[in-house]
């Protein structure tokens, strides 16, 4: 398999001008409505990704951002579409935006609905659990934006309620999630339904694998291209520890045992399977903690309750798989534990997206590792590719301080 690039070797051409970064929101020329959205919403300073990318996209150009989850991307294409949708109009669909979950999706809609309440946008969420017949009528009554997942975005463009043609914008959120979840042959479709070739095409991934410069190379006109550096950004402000265990068996009392002495407002716990979720959500059950599961088992309302939950504070902890890993912001986030490591040949980078839950717009948190003596090598492999040390877990006190 042929190595995953940076965003320095996609095509060539006017791409590879340098990007001058803009350092407030005020500056963009982004409309007046939309930038009361902006400040509403919370956002104060423009992150890394923000200053960088923000103002080449209101230019209509094509245009590709590499940049981790965690430092801004939402926001960036949320406000790069909101600043280019014409509302004046009666509503058709201006802006495609496509996420490979549901969790992403959701997000990615919050966002940009959140900015735009200002401005009169529709925007409307196309998701595997809606109800196929209400899609279908929101997007023939009119929205400027739809947001959604492969299988319901190519559903409704097949039913004819999608109309490609009118598309000024097409995003493809975090396509090398998208493409390694096996969505290639129906990106490729929905590429191909109509797209008009003036339609700008935005392309935001935190790596560039081969079938991600495909598609680079087949859709997109000579695009600016933006990179943010994946260390600087993903780590920085988050503490690391590890605590070591013999085997398996071991980590849930070793699990109970760091939950029993902390006190902190929300938590994540990472396993590496649905099956791995539930068992340790029945282990901690009959230990008397509350905790809730979320995993690519559950239905989609299932699913939606828990995040929901989560980012309302009703839930302390969630019991998650990888599908959690990207895409969720949650304020009060300040302590990740990943119950195991992530493997294969991603587990790196599924590593820093973990761990970067509580590290979102340069916010201080703890990540704790649970490594069994079998999982030495994995840590190790981490600790060398990041040039970092994840030291042994302190005492309860010192840990709390650091959060």
């Amino acid at each position: 398999m042929a190595s995953e690039q940076s965003i320095e070797n996609v095509g060539g051409g006017g791409g590879d001008v340098e990007i001058p970064e803009v350092e407030s929101f005020d500056d963009m020329g982004i409309p007046e409505s939309l930038l009361r959205g902006v400040y509403a919403y919370g956002f104060e300073k423009p992150s890394a990704v923000q200053r960088k990318a923000i103002v080449p996209a209101l230019t209509g150009r094509d245009i590709i951002v590499q940049a981790q989850s965690g430092t801004g991307k939402t926001g960036t294409f949320a406000i790069s579409v909101l600043g280019r949708i014409d509302t004046t109009v009666d509503p058709y669909t201006q802006a495609l935006v496509l996420a490979p979950t549901r969790e992403l999706a959701q997000q990615g809609f919050g966002v940009i609905k959140s900015l735009g309440e200002y401005m009169g946008v529709r925007v409307h969420a196309l998701l595997k659990g809606n109800h196929l017949q209400e899609d279908i009528r929101v997007l023939r009554s009119g929205v400027h934006v739809a947001v959604g997942t492969p299988g319901r975005v190519y559903d409704m463009i097949t039913r004819g309620a999608l109309r490609m043609d009118t598309l000024r914008m097409f995003i493809v959120d975090e396509a090398d999630q998208m493409l390694s979840l096996g969505f290639k042959e129906q990106l490729v479709e929905i590429f191909g339904t109509g797209l008009p070739q003036t339609a700008q095409v935005a392309l935001y991934s935190a790596t560039m694998p081969p079938d991600a410069l495909e598609l680079t190379k087949r859709f997109m006109q000579n695009p600016i291209k933006i990179l943010v550096p994946v260390e600087k950004l993903s780590l920085e402000g988050i503490q690391q520890f590890q605590v070591n265990v013999k085997d398996e068996g071991e980590k849930p009392s070793c699990l109970a045992d760091i939950y029993g002495v902390l006190s902190v407002s929300q938590c994540i716990i990472f396993c590496n399977t649905c099956q791995r979720v539930e068992q340790l959500a029945g282990f901690m059950r009959e230990n008397n903690f509350a905790v809730d599961v979320i995993h690519s088992d559950l239905t989609p309302d299932e699913r939606s309750r828990a995040v929901e939950s989560f980012k309302a504070g009703s839930s302390r902890v969630l019991i998650a798989s990888g599908i959690l890993s990207r895409g969720v912001d949650v304020q009060g986030l300040s302590l990740v534990i990943n119950f195991d490591l992530p493997r294969g040949e991603r587990g790196v980078e599924e590593y820093l997206h973990r761990v970067g839950r509580v590290g979102r717009f340069g916010r201080k948190g703890v990540a704790v590792n649970i490594v069994s003596q079998r999982e030495a090598r994995e840590m190790k492999y981490i600790e060398d590719h990041y040039k970092i040390k994840v030291d042994p877990m302190p005492e309860p006190g010192t840990l709390l301080s650091a959060m």
